[in-house]
């Protein structure tokens, strides 16, 4: 899991908040496992039960660790999206994305793709020619942000963010790196430019050592693990690998690292995601890869791209499907129940 590293003597502190309230762990989710695209697994935190507790964040899906043979590794071809933006970070391997406004481009370790679907936009979401051709270890995380209804029509627009773009931040101590690619933390600003208000943040606990980060009051917070295990919250509830905590209210994040870290994926310490956002609180309508405020506003994407109308500046090579017996979407069977 190289994503990015450096030494963290070298990088600007993170202040460790005094007298802030620490944010005890609300519920603890292990993430589904299930296939999407052509067929890769992932494992998904959320949506689930309880999707408020996400707000404004709609699906988290962990690709991955897996190490690919020559000819396996897929992704998802030409698919549409509306109403939201898609956020996806790779660790190991490569992701190339293609869309319908011409945005676009190669992804790999520690390297951010930004796509607002807004108005509505198809893109497809491949691994390159040459990694399918050789294999090897592909990681990555996929993260699905709601648009208020302000935005929901917002032009489709695509956002590259480099490795090298990447924030990186250390803890007090020195103790663990952070590496923030959008929104704020501590005064430090992420390269993802968001239209929701959110930070993302990719930490590496040493084995042993505490991370403590002011966090916005305003924001919900959400801890998801990559590799390895810990513990978080004021209660220092254990989380390992595949698992999410949902925080309560609070000032500031506490993670502590465990002693011992035996996961291949962990040998450097505890990989996890620090999420968080401004609740957006308006209804919430989702079917497979639209989410709008209405189920009005749904049937109008479904026609829509059946209509050829959806990211109509697509290649030739998109025409799409429209007689009403094919699906209309590569969304999975729990989103589509949750909608009935």
């Amino acid at each position: 899991m190289p994503a990015v590293t450096a030494d963290t003597l070298t990088l600007p502190r993170v202040s460790q908040p005094a007298d802030a309230t620490v944010r005890p762990v609300a519920k603890v989710v292990t993430a589904h496992r299930q296939l999407e695209g052509e067929g890769f697994q992932v494992r998904r935190p959320f949506p689930g039960t309880d999707l408020a507790a996400a707000d404004p964040f709609l699906l988290l899906d962990h690709l991955g660790a897996v190490e690919y043979g020559p000819g396996e590794a897929k992704g998802a071809p030409w698919h549409p999206h509306r109403g939201f933006e898609t956020v996806t970070y790779m660790l190991d391997g490569a992701f190339e994305h293609r869309d319908s406004t011409g945005g676009g481009g190669l992804i790999t370790e520690g390297a951010t793709q930004w796509m607002t679907a807004g108005a509505g936009v198809l893109h497809s979401e491949l691994p390159p020619q040459d990694f399918v051709t050789r294999g090897g270890l592909f990681h990555g995380v996929q993260l699905w942000v709601n648009l208020p209804r302000s935005l929901k029509w917002t032009p489709a627009r695509y956002q590259d963010i480099r490795a090298g773009e990447t924030v990186l931040l250390s803890s007090a101590d020195g103790g663990a790196l952070l590496r923030l690619i959008a929104g704020e933390l501590d005064g430090h600003q992420g390269p993802g430019v968001t239209r929701t208000p959110i930070s993302y943040v990719h930490a590496t606990v040493s084995p042993g050592a505490r991370l403590t980060v002011p966090w916005p009051a305003e924001f919900n917070a959400l801890v998801y693990v990559l590799a390895g295990r810990g513990t978080v919250g004021a209660e220092q509830r254990p989380l390992e690998e595949g698992q999410l905590a949902v925080l309560g209210p609070g000032e500031a994040l506490s993670l502590t690292g465990s002693a011992l870290q035996d996961h291949n994926g962990s040998r450097n310490g505890w990989e996890v995601l620090l999420l968080g956002g401004l609740p957006i609180r308006e209804p919430v309508a989702r079917y497979g890869p639209f989410v709008m405020n209405t189920r009005a506003e749904i049937l109008q994407a479904v026609e829509d791209f059946q209509s050829g109308r959806l990211g109509a500046s697509a290649p030739e090579e998109l025409a799409h499907r429209t007689t009403a017996d094919e699906p209309v979407d590569r969304g999975t069977n729990s989103e589509r129940r949750e909608e009935r």
